[in-house]
């Protein structure tokens, strides 16, 4: 019996010791996939179409960055009144950052925002437009991704 009980541990040990590589682990790489509905300022100014209307946002730094004064840029291809602009998450609720807008020409509108950092990796912010045009009040919105290298 003792002599099996030897045979049982030395198999087991010579098991162990062949499931055991000198040859270093493969890299695996973390396949990207990008959201096609997300805004990618980086690559082009974000656009919507709203009853003939195209309203376009750019944002800078183009990785929107958390926790950093973000540049806005709010285009119409027509005048517009009453125009108002507020960041929320999407998915999850991080409170409202309202934007206080500048224009010249009722067409361009400038700001500023700085929204938290989340501990998710993947947090997509929802930027909410919504203006008057012709009197009739309108609305729209653009999702993007924060810190987005």
């Amino acid at each position: 019996m003792r002599f099996l009980t030897k045979c049982a541990f030395l198999l087991f040990f010579i098991a162990n010791l062949v499931g055991c590589d000198s040859q270093p682990p493969m890299e695996v790489s973390k396949s990207e996939v990008v959201d096609q509905t997300l805004c990618q300022f980086a690559k082009e100014v974000c656009e919507q179409s709203v009853n003939n209307q195209t309203v376009s946002l750019m944002i800078n730094p183009v990785f929107t960055p958390s926790e950093k004064p973000l540049d806005i840029q709010l285009t119409f291809s027509v005048p517009v009144s009453d125009v108002q602009i507020r960041i929320e998450g999407r998915d999850m609720f991080m409170g409202v950052i309202p934007v206080r807008l500048e224009t010249d020409d009722q067409k361009s509108f400038k700001g500023t925002a700085i929204y938290g950092s989340c501990s998710s990796n993947y947090m997509v912010w929802r930027t909410i437009v919504s203006y008057k045009q012709d009197g009739v009040s309108k609305s729209t919105w653009f999702d993007f991704l924060a810190d987005n290298q």
